[in-house]
C-alpha cells in the first residue's frame, strides 16, 4: 500500500480556492492501493480527505489523521483513523515519517516544518505552485548542500497523478 501525505493550511488560513482544488485532488488521486495521512483537522487536510471519500474508490481505513490532540474529537468528519498523539506540532514529523512521498499546498508555519523535515529524511514533496505559501516558494529549491530535487513543483492534478504513478 502506497502512503501519500497531504500538509497544507489549516481551517483558518485555507482559502476557498485551495479547498475547492483539494476536494478536487482527493477525487482524482484515490486509488484502492493508496492510503492517505495527514494532521486530520480541518482546511486543506479536510478537502483532499473529502474528495477521497467520494471517489468511487474509496475504501475504509484509506485516510489516517496523525492530530495534535489526546482525542479524537477534532479530527475531520472524512478521516478513517484518527491518532490522537497529544503530541500537539511535534506530530508533523509522524506524518512525514509515515508518507511514502508528500503533497503540499499552500502553507503557513506547520507546513514549512513539515516540508524541511521531508527534506531531512530523503522524502520527495510534490509541491503545488497554483497557490501562495511555502509549497508555491520552495518549490523547485534545495533547503541546503545536502541534497538535491526533493521539492518538486507541480501546477495540476494531471501532473501530480503523473508523478505519484512515476514515483511510488
Amino acid at each position: 500500500m502506497k502512503k501519500i501525505g497531504i500538509i497544507g493550511p489549516n481551517t483558518k488560513m485555507c482559502s476557498k480556492e485551495l479547498y475547492d482544488f483539494g476536494v478536487q485532488l482527493g477525487q482524482q488521486i484515490a486509488t484502492k492501493d493508496r492510503t492517505f495521512v495527514c494532521g486530520g483537522l480541518g482546511g486543506f487536510m479536510e478537502a483532499v480527505c473529502k474528495g477521497i471519500k467520494q471517489s468511487a474508490d474509496t475504501f475504509n481505513g484509506q485516510t489516517v489523521g496523525i492530530l495534535p490532540d489526546g482525542t479524537s474529537e477534532n479530527a475531520n468528519p472524512f478521516i478513517d483513523t484518527a491518532v490522537p498523539t497529544g503530541q500537539g506540532i511535534a506530530r508533523n514529523i509522524s506524518i512525514v515519517r509515515t508518507a511514502d512521498i508528500i503533497i503540499a499546498a499552500g502553507g503557513g508555519a506547520g507546513t514549512l516544518s513539515e516540508i524541511a523535515f521531508a527534506w531531512q529524511l530523503e522524502k520527495k514533496v510534490l509541491c503545488v505552485t497554483l497557490f501562495d505559501g511555502w509549497a508555491k516558494e520552495l518549490a523547485g529549491r534545495n533547503l541546503d548542500e545536502r541534497k538535491t530535487d526533493l521539492l518538486i513543483p507541480v501546477s495540476s492534478i494531471d501532473e501530480i497523478n503523473q508523478l505519484l504513478n512515476q514515483l511510488l
